[in-house]
């Protein structure tokens, strides 16, 4: 009996600092724009077991990435100073159980696609493909924020076919703009790598293009961001209320890129980890708010 409470207690303690290293509340950065898609597609209206489904579905995506991320940069993570505090480097947990938790959590976003309908179980494991390659991407391209960004960007479309059982090539749309912002902020995140990735041979932009340019591209990506919002709000026929939800995500991200700069990155966690939180929920608001508004 004791050992079996001994083992629940490792278990369970495992677990906690798994997710404190996938940071999962930041499930929250493209949950929002995966419920616009899954409301443009119901009309306004999921069923509750849509929604259900569709977050169980998001969260173990997201969780299985992460922590399949961490596994895979566990060496590159232990030789940064930056990141070699993380839970892997440091021994606090051992990459068997964070494979177990991947595997485990690969499972549970299929079984949820599964609960949707054939073409989402269909669709799961070329889901899941995108977003493990990411991972390796900064080995050998500096347009590895992209690919992340599109790991991201698929949600909306992915929700939207949660929904129908079928695709929608206007839902691209939300897809490219999600990918973009995505992309920019993550450009901006690489920035405190510059030197690291510059002496290991990592591909990234800032490492290519250096701090100062590597800003300007990120806010060249949000500006293209902005832009596929709006052919996005226009393409589906929304109304006023999305179009300044647009108007709010363009003020937000001003804000952002104001709080860091070439000569000064110490603000950089409350640009990437607040802001782009408060910008995926207030566009969703504004989009959820047009659609029921017409109802």
């Amino acid at each position: 009996m004791e050992l079996l409470y001994n083992l629940l207690v490792s278990v369970f303690r495992n677990l906690r600092v798994t997710l404190e290293m996938i940071k999962w509340e930041h499930s929250i950065f493209a949950l929002p724009f995966a419920l616009c898609g899954a409301m443009l597609a119901a009309d306004g209206r999921p069923t509750i077991h849509q929604l259900v489904w569709i977050v169980i579905a998001m969260v173990a995506a997201r969780s299985a990435a992460m922590a399949f991320n961490r596994l895979a940069d566990a060496s590159i993570d232990a030789a940064n100073p930056r990141t070699m505090t993380r839970a892997l480097p440091a021994g606090l947990l051992s990459s068997r159980f964070v494979a177990t938790f991947v595997m485990v959590s690969c499972a549970l976003f299929m079984f949820a696609g599964s609960q949707l309908n054939f073409l989402s179980l269909a669709l799961s494991p070329v889901a899941l493909a995108v977003l493990l390659l990411y991972s390796y991407t900064k080995r050998f391209t500096r347009w590895s924020h992209l690919v992340l960004g599109f790991a991201l960007g698929i949600a909306p479309a992915a929700a939207w076919i949660a929904v129908r059982g079928s695709f929608d090539p206007r839902i691209l749309l939300l897809t490219a703009a999600v990918t973009l912002w995505v992309g920019g902020f993550d450009v901006l995140y690489s920035c405190q790598d510059y030197e690291f990735d510059r002496q290991s041979g990592l591909y990234s932009i800032p490492r290519f293009y250096g701090v100062n340019k590597s800003l300007w591209i990120a806010r060249v990506c949000h500006i293209l961001m902005l832009a596929f919002l709006v052919g996005f709000v226009a393409v589906f026929g929304l109304g006023k209320i999305a179009a300044a939800g647009v108007l709010v995500v363009a003020l937000l991200l001003a804000y952002e890129h104001s709080l860091v700069s070439a000569r000064d990155l110490s603000r950089l966690n409350a640009a990437f980890f607040t802001m782009n939180g408060v910008i995926s929920v207030v566009f969703f608001i504004f989009v959820a708010g047009d659609l029921l508004w017409r109802k």
